[in-house]
């Protein structure tokens, strides 16, 4: 059975404890030092013919806040505070390991030059653009619709890739490359696109900053082997998680917040997770699923 843990705790210091060589795959989705409190509510949409929000075949819905989680995004020294959680963390991997860092344009550059030097250049393998078209579209710049996803192997010579794994997207052109190929599809390129989390989709768990778990299911499944486990030390809403547990893997999830672990325990709970550190919070959990609340 793969190992399936949620842990409470700064993962700065939750990481010394724990054991190496475990995690054939680290992804992580730090703060972005955005310089701004990221917030989202969460919401409870139910069927409501007095409802207020209008849905698709004119269905009326009732829309309640049932919580909020928020963090601040701001740090005085972002690489003080994010590389040595990083050093800390590739004890962990095993020899054919991989780590993923997901990162904006803000600390991207300053970053990679700082991973370059830890693992050295040639463990780079590559800059992975995960492009969307969702937002505000300022009329003083290009609109920034992207992030970028740093791909480093433990040994360069020898990591987990499965090709065969990579899901398929169509030709562009199907016209120009025969019908066989037409049905089998490309392999993406270093450019995904991917769009977000919708706001009112299912997925949405109403965590700030929220991935979608297509993104972290197509590096769980070609980064991983079936059975394997993946760590996750930024682990917020818990998407590393699902896609790990969907894909036959398992998880170590690690986060400071108790809404963040909130949230990921009940997303996960169809996956029977180990809590660890939770104390009164599991408590709490525990309490108000007794009484029916959220």
């Amino acid at each position: 059975m793969p190992i399936r843990e949620i842990i409470l705790g700064d993962n700065a210091e939750v990481l010394p404890t724990l054991p190496a060589g475990f995690a054939e795959l680290i992804y992580i989705d730090p703060p972005f030092n955005s310089g701004r409190t990221q917030r989202r509510k969460r919401l409870r949409v139910t069927a409501d013919a007095e409802g207020t929000r209008r849905g698709f075949g004119g269905r009326t819905y009732r829309v309640e806040q049932v919580g909020e989680s928020s963090y601040a995004d701001a740090f005085d020294d972002y690489r003080a505070f994010l590389m040595p959680r990083i050093a800390a963390s590739l004890r962990c991997l095993t020899p054919d390991g991989s780590l993923f860092v997901h990162l904006d344009a803000r600390e991207v550059h300053y970053v990679k030059v700082e991973l370059d030097a830890l693992l050295g250049r040639d463990a780079f393998m590559n800059e992975i653009i995960w492009a969307y078209d969702f937002g505000g579209r300022p009329k003083t710049r290009w609109p920034a619709k992207h992030d970028s996803i740093l791909w480093y192997a433990k040994n360069p010579r020898n990591y987990v890739f499965d090709y065969d794994a990579i899901d398929r997207i169509p030709y562009l052109a199907p016209g120009l490359v025969g019908p066989e190929k037409a049905r089998r599809g490309k392999t993406p390129t270093d450019v995904w696109w991917q769009t977000i989390v919708p706001t009112n989709g299912r997925e949405r768990t109403g965590y700030a900053t929220q991935k979608p778990l297509a993104l972290a299911e197509r590096i769980v499944r070609v980064h991983s082997r079936p059975g394997a486990t993946v760590l996750d030390f930024f682990a917020g809403s818990g998407t590393t998680g699902e896609a790990a547990a969907r894909q036959g893997r398992g998880f170590v999830l690690v986060d400071q917040s108790r809404e963040a672990v909130k949230v990921m325990a009940e997303r996960l709970a169809p996956h029977a997770p180990k809590l660890v550190g939770f104390g009164a919070a599991r408590g709490e959990l525990k309490r108000r699923a007794s009484r029916g609340e959220p």
